[in-house]
């Protein structure tokens, strides 16, 4: 069914494309994109396979408004081969961030909208190129004062490079469909066997890679319902407070982790993890409505203090 004006705000994040999240996320007609699809900048790799190619590479950047604040914008397309990083796509980004660090007159919040599997096999080297300059010019970018905020809810989730690029952000804000990983399950269970990390098993993945978990230990700032009215009220709380960032705070955050690290060393799934937590039913956890599980995170002792 085709949404209207009214009801639009309750369109689902996951099921949504990148140009729809973000008439979603932003004020009515505020947006301006750069590099718009007419400019027809795309990837110089994929005719070489035989694939075809998007005349945004599956990256939409620009600028518009978030309740009346100003903000950069980058939003990955996970429909375009699972919004993989690329050359084109990746620079995208980085030059949407570097604009950011070196002009003060452009809006102090860039906000990512990640939905991607990693870097885009077919620019193996491209793409990793492409992932270590995002996250060297978010780092570059929250040092001269611009907070960079995370948003993941996509049906590709941010794993690889997506991942590693969220842990380097101001903020991280996650739906419960919103999964974060370093690796992603099937890569875990090829290199570690079924005994670590069975892929198949949707119910152990989605626990332990889904919103909800990030969101109880640290690993991400705000959980969002699963629509775009979600996301939007958990970027406008988020908008102004991002904290700053400098080698203290970053030896702060590596504390934390390692504290983490140790916590959560002997559990073997997410329910575990939530019982050490002090969570009484960790097992109704995954039943739990937004606002129930969002009253249960603020209470958790160090759920709020950011650690990747």
């Amino acid at each position: 069914m085709m949404a209207t004006p009214e009801t639009y705000g309750h369109s689902s994040w996951l099921q949504a494309t990148a140009r729809q999240r973000i008439a979603g996320l932003l004020d009515p007609d505020s947006f301006t994109e750069f590099l718009r699809p007419s400019e027809r900048i795309q990837s110089p790799h994929l005719h070489l396979f035989d694939l075809p190619a998007a005349f945004d590479d599956g990256v939409v950047i620009g600028r518009g408004n978030l309740d009346g604040a100003p903000v950069l914008l980058a939003a990955q397309e996970g429909q375009f081969m699972g919004g993989t990083f690329g050359e084109v796509s990746g620079a995208k980004i980085v030059g949407l961030l570097r604009a950011a660090r070196d002009h003060p007159e452009l809006p102090r919040t860039v906000l990512l909208l990640l939905d991607s599997g990693g870097v885009r096999l077919q620019e193996a080297n491209a793409g990793e190129l492409a992932v270590a300059e995002i996250m060297r010019a978010v780092v570059e970018a929250r040092v001269a004062g611009v907070a960079v905020i995370a948003l993941v809810g996509g049906r590709a989730g941010a794993f690889g490079g997506a991942g590693l690029t969220a842990a380097t952000c101001s903020r991280i804000i996650v739906s419960e469909q919103g999964r974060i990983g370093v690796s992603g399950p099937e890569v875990i269970e090829t290199n570690k066997g079924v005994e670590e990390f069975d892929s198949k098993d949707k119910a152990l993945v989605w626990s332990v890679t889904g919103g909800k978990n990030r969101r109880l230990i640290g690993g991400a700032d705000a959980f969002a319902a699963d629509t775009m009215e979600g996301f939007r009220a958990a970027a406008k709380a988020i908008l102004g407070h991002a904290p700053g960032f400098d080698l203290r705070s970053m030896r702060a955050e590596q504390d934390r982790l390692s504290k983490r690290e140790i916590l959560f060393a002997g559990c073997d799934d997410a329910a575990s993890m939530w019982k050490i937590l002090g969570i009484d039913d960790p097992h109704d956890i995954s039943a739990m409505d937004t606002d129930l599980f969002v009253t249960l995170a603020n209470a958790i002792e160090g759920a709020s203090h950011d650690a990747r």
